[in-house]
């Protein structure tokens, strides 16, 4: 495991707790952030089965539960702590399974009709984030589909700054403690975001 993942995996493992409770605050855009990939995700199965990679707290997987009550379910983090709460978030729910795993190493062994990513690609190379893709369309069975809702870099550093200092501002209004703020700027440290146009 290289040093940026185990960065990434003991960031997230101390923000695992007060994850959720944060994203509203952190993502401004949050209802059309999860809804507008939700809305997307079609199949003509009943009970899909679907990848969530990167899958943190469940959240991302909560909205596709809602639209697909049947999917039986794997989530996969590097992050314990955030599993944890996955599991949490989804104890009534015997279709879920949990793998705690680098899922850029991780040998899947089933295919999938659904594979979804949110807010963890853009932390990998763009190297690392070429064989994910690779390894995504591998394991989609035909006709499957792969959504990534992820960030990504403004087309121009000038854009992107405008983007940056528009988000700072909305979390400095957010009602987030300093110290919460302050963590999700050590966390974007390990971010390697991709252009809009990039892969």
């Amino acid at each position: 495991m290289d040093t940026t993942i185990n960065k990434v995996k003991e960031k997230f493992n101390q923000n695992a707790l007060q994850y959720d409770n944060q994203r509203r605050k952190l993502i401004p855009c949050f209802d059309d952030f999860y809804s507008i990939p939700i809305s997307i995700i079609e199949t003509y199965k009943e009970s899909p089965r679907v990848l969530d990679i990167g899958a943190g707290t469940g959240l991302f997987s909560s909205f596709i539960r809602k639209k697909f009550p049947k999917a039986k379910m794997t989530l996969i983090d590097i992050s314990e702590n955030m599993l944890e709460q996955a599991k949490s978030r989804f104890k009534e729910d015997d279709y879920i399974d949990y793998l705690i795993a680098d899922y850029t190493e991780h040998k899947f062994e089933e295919k999938f009709d659904i594979v979804v990513s949110s807010l963890s690609i853009h932390h990998l190379t763009d190297e690392a984030k070429k064989k994910l893709f690779d390894n995504i369309y591998f394991i989609l069975n035909p006709d499957g589909v792969f959504i990534n809702a992820d960030q990504v870099l403004g087309h121009t550093p000038f854009i992107d700054s405008i983007y940056k200092n528009d988000w700072k501002n909305k979390i400095n209004r957010s009602g987030l403690k300093g110290i919460e703020i302050q963590a999700a700027h050590e966390r974007m440290k390990l971010d390697n975001d991709y252009t809009s146009q990039s892969n």
